[in-house]
C-alpha cells in the first residue's frame, strides 16, 4: 500500500503549497485509521521540503513517479521516499530513498550494520540507514512478483539531512562499506550528489505505472532467496533432523501448504521440553515453505535465538536476503489480515502482551501473530517462561486462534537431543528444584557429566577448557547481580563479585554470546541463552535460589535492581503478596531449569548457597549410591 502517490509535478506543487504532510496526514487516517504523531509530521514536513530541493531539476522527468509511505506487502516495514521511471534503456527503475532526520551517530564495533543515536527522545541502537536502505530494497525484490517478472531495478540509498558528515566520520567505517557500497548515504550539504544518483536511473518518466505494478504485485519468494536460503541448509549438522523431528515437521508441512491451497487459517501448537529439537524443526521449515513460494518468517520474542540461527545459516556472509526471515515478535502490531503465508514462531512461551520498547503498541501478540499469518506454528515450552511479561501458554494461544476463526492443530515432542538424550536428567532437575515430583531421584543410567564444584574459579577454569574442544562451552548465571547499561561494552569492568571470583555479563557489542569465540570469558543470562545450546555449561546460582528448613526456597527481594523479569512483582507483593511470592518462585526455578538444561553433555553447578551447594552434593552422592548398590 502506498499511503501518497503522484507525479513529481504533483509533488513539487504540493510541496510549493505546504500542502503535502497534510496529505500525507489525511491518507494515513483513510487508508489505515490511524492518527499522526506531531513528531512525525514535523519529519515529513523537514524532510519532504529537502525532497523538493533535490527534485526541483529539470533534468528529473515531471512524469516521474513518486511514492511516499510505500508499505511493503506482508510487512509493517514503509519506505520513506521512492522515485520510478525508465532509464536510457528504457529500462524499468525505482530510487529508494530512506531519510533521516539525525545530526549524529555513533559506530559501534563488533556488531553487524549498527550505529548508536539520539532517536525517539533517547540514544538508541538502530540499523545503520544504509543497511536500512539495502534491507527494504532487497526485501521487495525478493518478494515482488512483479518486480522480480519486470526486472525493475531497486537503486536504495539514505538521505541523512542534517547531518554533517567529516573525514573519517563514524557513519563511513570500514564495518559499514558493504552496505554503503549497496545503499550510498548522502549528507548535508549534498543534495547535489544525491540528484546525480537519481538522475542515472530516472532518465524517462513512467507516468505511475512501475509504482502501480509494484503496489500490486503477488507475493512470491525469489528464486534467487529460496537458492540462498537452501544452499545454506544443505550439509550444516546443525539442522538435521532425526526420529520424531522429522515426523512433526512433515505434519506441519502437510497442514501449512493446506492453507496455501484452501486459504483456511491453521494454528498449530507445537509442545517441547528443552533439547526436543523445536528450533531444528522450525529452521527447516523455513527454507522447505520458502520453496514452496510461500512467504514465511522465523519469529522469536528474544533476539538471541534469531541472531545465533542466522549467524549459522550465513556463515562468514555478511549480507544476505535472509536477514529479512528473521523477526521479533512484536513486528506484526500494524500488520493486515493473512499478510503472510506461515509465520513460525519459536519460544512460543515468551511472548508479551504489547510490544515495543515501552511496552505501548498493539493488542497482544499472540493475536496479531495468527491475524497475519494463513498458518502460524508456535514451538512452545510453559515450563520456561522466565518474567512477568511472558504470557505464551496453550490456553492463550486456543483463546485467540478461537477469535480469528482458526483451526487448532496440536503435536508434542518427547524425546529429548541434548543432555545427551536423557529424558531423565530433565526429570532429575524438576524433581531437585521442587518444581514438580518426578519419579527420577536419581540419575541412575544416565550418561551426563553434572558436577556441584566447590568455587567459581574451579567451575570456570572447567568451562574454559571444555570450550577449547569446540567453543562450545559457557558460563550462566542467574540475573542476581546488577548489569550496568554505562559498562555493558567494557570487558574490564566486571558485574559478578563472588569474593576473588570477578567476571563480565556478556558484552553488549561484538558477536552473539552463543557463538563469539570470547564469550566464554563472560556470563551469560537466560535472555542470552534460552532456545540455545552448548555442550557443556557452567551455571552459578545465586542466592535467589536457596536451601532453608529442608526446602528449595526463592527470593525475588535477591535478583539485581536491573532485572526487568520480575518488573511490577514488588507492587504486587503490597497488593496480593501469596499471588507474588507464587509468580516469583515459578519465575525463579523456571529460570534455573532452562539454565541447567542448556549444556548437552555437561553441567557444572556453584551456588553461592552453602547450604543449596550440600544439598546438591547430597543428592548427587544419593545418586552414586544407588549405582554402587546396582553394580555391586
Amino acid at each position: 500500500m502506498i499511503v501518497y502517490d503522484g507525479l513529481k509535478s504533483d509533488f513539487l506543487h504540493s510541496c510549493e503549497s505546504d500542502s503535502i504532510a497534510i496529505e500525507i496526514e489525511e491518507n494515513i487516517l483513510s487508508k489505515m485509521g490511524r492518527h499522526t504523531p506531531k513528531a512525525e509530521f514535523r519529519s515529513w514536513e523537514n524532510s519532504l521540503n529537502y525532497m523538493y530541493k533535490v527534485l526541483n531539476d529539470n533534468e528529473i522527468p515531471n512524469d516521474a513517479g513518486i511514492a511516499i509511505e510505500f508499505n511493503i506487502p506482508q510487512t509493517s516495514k514503509r519506505v520513506d521516499f521512492i522515485i520510478s521511471g525508465f532509464d536510457e534503456a528504457n529500462e524499468p527503475n525505482m530510487v529508494i530513498v530512506e531519510l533521516k532526520q539525525w545530526e549524529e551517530l555513533n559506530a559501534l564495533e563488533g556488531v553487524d550494520a549498527l550505529v548508536e543515536t539520539y532517536t525517539g527522545g533517547a540514544v538508541r541502537k538502530v540499523v545503520h540507514p544504509s543497511y536500512q536502505a539495502w534491507s527494504y530494497a532487497q526485501l521487495i525484490l525478493d518478494y515482488n512478483a512483479s518486480v522480480q517478472d519486470r526486472r525493475v531495478k531497486l537503486h536504495p540509498c539514505a538521505c541523512l539531512h542534517n547531518y554533517i558528515r567529516h573525514p573519517n566520520d563514524p557513519l563511513d567505517e570500514n564495518q559499514y562499506q558493504d552496505y554503503l557500497e549497496e545503499a550510498p548515504a548522502f549528507t548535508k550539504g549534498h543534495a547535489s550528489d544525491l540528484r546525480k544518483f537519481i538522475k542515472k536511473s530516472i532518465v524517462h518518466g513512467d507516468n505511475k505505472d512501475i509504482l502501480y505494478l509494484v503496489d500490486h504485485g503477488k507475493i512470491r519468494p525469489s528464486k534467487s532467496l529460496q537458492n540462498a536460503i537452501a544452499s545454506m541448509l544443505k550439509g550444516n549438522r546443525e539442522f538435521i533432523m532425526i526420529d520424531e523431528q522429522k515426523v512433526a515437521y512433515e505434519e506441519i508441512l502437510k497442514l501449512s501448504l493446506l492453507s496455501q491451497k484452501d486459504y483456511k487459517k491453521r494454528t498449530i501448537i507445537v509442545k517441547g521440553g528443552p533439547g526436543t529439537g523445536k528450533s531444528v524443526i522450525a529452521i527447516n521449515l523455513l527454507a522447505e515453505l520458502t520453496a514452496r513460494d510461500q512467504m514465511v518468517q522465523y519469529v522469536s520474542k528474544n533476539s538471541a535465538p534469531r541472531q545465533v540461527y542466522l549467524k549459522k545459516l550465513k556463515g562468514v556472509m555478511r549480507k544476505s536476503s535472509v536477514d529479512n526471515m528473521f523477526k521479533g515478535s512484536g513486528t506484526y502490531t500494524e500488520t493486515g489480515l493473512n499478510v503472510a503465508h506461515t509465520l513460525l514462531v519459536d519460544e512460543a512461551h515468551r511472548l508479551n502482551e504489547k510490544s515495543g520498547m515501552f511496552h505501548n503498541m498493539g493488542e497482544n501478540q499472540i493475536k496479531e501473530i495468527i491475524h497475519s499469518a494463513y498458518c502460524s506454528v508456535f514451538f512452545i515450552d510453559e515450563s520456561q517462561r522466565v518474567t512477568m511479561d511472558d504470557i505464551g501458554s496453550v490456553k492463550e494461544i486456543e483463546k485467540w486462534a478461537d477469535e480469528e476463526g482458526s483451526e487448532v492443530s496440536y503435536l508434542e515432542l518427547q524425546s529429548q537431543f541434548r543432555c545427551n538424550g536423557s529424558d531423565g536428567y530433565l526429570a532429575w532437575i524438576d524433581d531437585v528444584l521442587d518444581i514438580r515430583q518426578t519419579a527420577n531421584y536419581d540419575l541412575e543410567g544416565i550418561d551426563y557429566d553434572i558436577r556441584i564444584m566447590d568455587s567459581p574459579t574451579e567451575m570456570w577454569k572447567l568451562v574454559k577448557d571444555k570450550n577449547e574442544l569446540a567453543n562450545r562451552a559457557r558460563v550462566l548465571a542467574g540475573y542476581c547481580w546488577d548489569w550496568l547499561k554505562s559498562e555493558q561494552n567494557n570487558t574490564n569492568y566486571h558485574d559478578i563479585k563472588i569474593g576473588d571470583f570477578e567476571m563480565s555479563w556478556n558484552l553488549g557489542s561484538g558477536e552473539p554470546f552463543a557463538v563469539s569465540e570470547t564469550s566464554v570469558n563472560e556470563a551469560g543470562c537466560i535472555h542470552t541463552s534460552q532456545g540455545l545450546e552448548f555442550d557443556y555449561v557452567g551455571v552459578i546460582i545465586g542466592d535467589d535460589l536457596r536451601y532453608e528448613d529442608g526446602k528449595v526456597v526463592t527470593d525475588f527481594t535477591r535478583r539485581a535492581r536491573t532485572d526487568q523479569s520480575l518488573k511490577g512483582i514488588k507492587k504486587l507483593y503490597k497488593e496480593n503478596p501469596e499471588l507474588a511470592k507464587k509468580r516469583a518462585d515459578e519465575i525463579i526455578k523456571n529460570t534455573y531449569r532452562t539454565l541447567l538444561t542448556r549444556g548437552m553433555k555437561g553441567c557444572y553447578i556453584y551456588c553461592t548457597d552453602k547450604n543449596m551447594e550440600e544439598y546438591l552434593k547430597k543428592r548427587l552422592e544419593i545418586c552414586g549410591e544407588r549405582r554402587n548398590n546396582t553394580t555391586n
